[in-house]
């Protein structure tokens, strides 16, 4: 069993409660919206990240990719920040990025799990500074036997 953790639209801010809801975990996957290098640095100390550009990134980033690929336990998981799809729904994204698991993204800050046949498609919501009335919140990702479950987790604050 693997556990990875989802974040998204940090914006520069790391809450605290951050390294609480990811404690434990494998990997870090960051779908976009980072806000610098510390943020970053910080959630390294959990465990190891990979993450994508959001749309107010800065490209010149060092760390950030534009999409991110990750296969573990046999389940492909593609991460991008979703802007790049217009509105980013769960039907945007299983059209664009044919052939995956999972399909996790940010852009909105709206924290959503939907299914799409046999596609997971994952909004961790926004884990920065509190926008648009939404708790902030994170997801923790578990693959086992092939197959990938995942739960969000409301942040403090």
């Amino acid at each position: 069993m693997t556990v990875i953790g989802l974040i998204s639209d940090t914006h520069g801010l790391l809450r605290p409660g951050v390294h609480a809801a990811l404690a434990g975990v494998s990997m870090i996957l960051h779908a976009g919206d980072v806000g610098g290098d510390e943020i970053l640095d910080e959630l390294s100390l959990i465990a190891p990240v990979q993450a994508v550009f959001g749309n107010t990134d800065a490209k010149w980033q060092a760390g950030l990719a534009v999409e991110r690929v990750v296969e573990v336990g046999g389940v492909r998981i593609h991460v991008s920040h979703g802007h790049e799809v217009g509105r980013p729904n769960a039907e945007r994204l299983v059209a664009a990025y044919p052939g995956f698991d999972v399909l996790v993204y940010g852009h909105t800050h709206v924290p959503k799990i939907e299914r799409i046949g046999d596609v997971l498609v994952v909004n961790p919501g926004g884990a920065g500074a509190r926008r648009f009335d939404l708790t902030p919140s994170v997801a923790r990702l578990t693959i086992a036997d092939g197959h990938a479950e995942v739960v969000l987790v409301e942040l403090a604050g």
